[in-house]
């Protein structure tokens, strides 16, 4: 046999096959991972929620804060007050008529 006889590369395709795997980790972990684009998405969506429910937290104290302040001792507004009253307790003036 004087035919040069040629062997399969084996370890050309497994570094190729280890290549294509860790290839394959990578960029399943720069999208899907922990610090991937699908979270950083997720991240962002929850920052931007979270800051209009602060904001609204903020309105809503601000306007709590106006109302215990013109409730208070030295400034009350007695308009607040009877608001409040009929609001929370029901009250009602005599010539009032309740409609539903």
């Amino acid at each position: 046999m004087t035919g040069h006889q040629t062997r399969p590369p084996i370890g050309a395709a497994f570094i190729f096959m280890l290549l294509f795997v860790a290839g394959s980790y990578f960029t399943f972990a720069a999208v899907q991972g922990d610090h991937g684009m699908f979270r950083r998405i997720a991240i962002k969506a929850e920052t931007e929620a979270l800051t209009l429910e602060r904001d609204q937290l903020t309105r809503e104290l601000a306007n709590l804060t106006n109302q215990t302040q013109r409730m208070s001792d030295s400034s009350l507004d007695l308009d607040l007050l009877d608001e409040r009253a009929r609001d929370v307790l029901g009250y009602l003036r005599a010539d009032e008529v309740v409609t539903h």
